[in-house]
């Protein structure tokens, strides 16, 4: 109700409709559209024909012709301004929700991209993340030690003929005088995690195969892929499960397949004695970071992140995991 007496006013109808007869200090208070209105109500009566022509009449139309321009000028009309309504942002919002929503419940029996649900289940490799685009980049979040006052700089963009995503910088080992941190050095990349209807979390489901599959082209450093669960414990918000990715640098790409089971257990960058197995069915979230403790610049270009099963690869865990380490 407030907002639509605010509308009223500031398009004059209400004035136009309650104020017939104005005094001229109220309308200093009623806005410019009620101003003009105010001031034509006031006007005297139009002069004879004879004396249509008296220079002082000319220099009153003069000066209101001059005011009626400013106001022109400065004002929009009423007709231009945009309405604004509360009412149909919210239910705009909430039938994009209940869109995406069905969107997820028809994709999830019918299968991605319209394909029968039984070959989604049987397929052997699936693409997860690849690069083709701006909205592909938006997907990724880029980070460095900058947070703890490091000097690490890291940026990422679309690639030549927008194939691929390039991730670049300067790394920095100086450590930050804040008196408090003893070493820096990292940057990286990590994948933002995916949110259904109405804001829930979602997760990937990759049980049904063993073995990260990438495509990239660096220059010759090792990385850290970071691989994170799916949770809401804040005491696990720093575990993650990683293993090295070796680059070989030049010009010629390479596809790097590193299984599951490869992956270690670790805990604010930290391995644990204690290892536990990669849940394949709750993953997050998957990233890259680089820490050799070598200043200077460097690169990374990632065409695509998949996902295969490899029929030649039959371990399940390559660590121990006796009872005395967990009991």
């Amino acid at each position: 109700l407030i907002m639509a007496l605010v509308h009223k006013l500031l398009n004059g109808v209400y004035i136009l409709r309650k104020c017939q007869m104005p005094s001229a200090a109220s309308c200093l208070f009623l806005g410019p559209h009620s101003a003009d209105y105010c001031s034509s109500s006031l006007q005297k009566p139009a002069a004879a024909p004879g004396k249509a022509g008296s220079p002082q009449r000319k220099t009153e139309r003069d000066l209101q012709g001059h005011h009626q321009k400013e106001v022109d000028l400065d004002i929009t009309s009423p007709e231009e301004m945009p309405e604004v309504s509360f009412d149909k942002a919210i239910r705009d919002e909430i039938k994009d929700h209940f869109r995406r929503l069905k969107d997820e419940f028809v994709s999830h029996w019918i299968g991605p991209q319209g394909r029968p649900l039984h070959e989604v289940l049987l397929e052997q490799a699936k693409v997860v993340w690849q690069f083709r685009g701006k909205e592909d980049l938006d997907k990724w979040i880029v980070t460095s030690d900058k947070t703890i006052g490091g000097r690490s700089e890291v940026f990422l963009k679309m690639g030549k003929n927008n194939q691929s995503a390039l991730l670049y910088g300067n790394l920095s080992s100086e450590a930050p005088q804040d008196g408090e941190s003893s070493r820096s050095g990292y940057c990286g990349m990590v994948s933002r995690i995916p949110r259904g209807a109405f804001e829930r979390k979602k997760s990937y489901d990759w049980s049904q195969f063993n073995t990260l599959y990438l495509r990239v082209r660096g220059d010759g450093r090792p990385w850290m892929v970071n691989i994170r669960e799916d949770t809401d414990i804040v005491q696990r918000k720093n575990q993650m499960y990683s293993y090295f990715m070796f680059t070989r640098g030049g010009p010629y790409w390479q596809e790097v397949k590193i299984p599951f089971s490869k992956f270690f257990f670790s805990n604010q960058g930290r391995i644990r004695d204690t290892q536990f197995q990669l849940l394949l069915d709750k993953i997050s979230s998957i990233g890259f970071t680089l820490a050799d403790k070598v200043d200077g610049p460097f690169f990374l270009e990632i065409d695509f992140i998949g996902v295969f099963t490899d029929p030649a690869h039959t371990e399940e865990y390559a660590y121990e995991n006796s009872p005395d380490l967990n009991p």
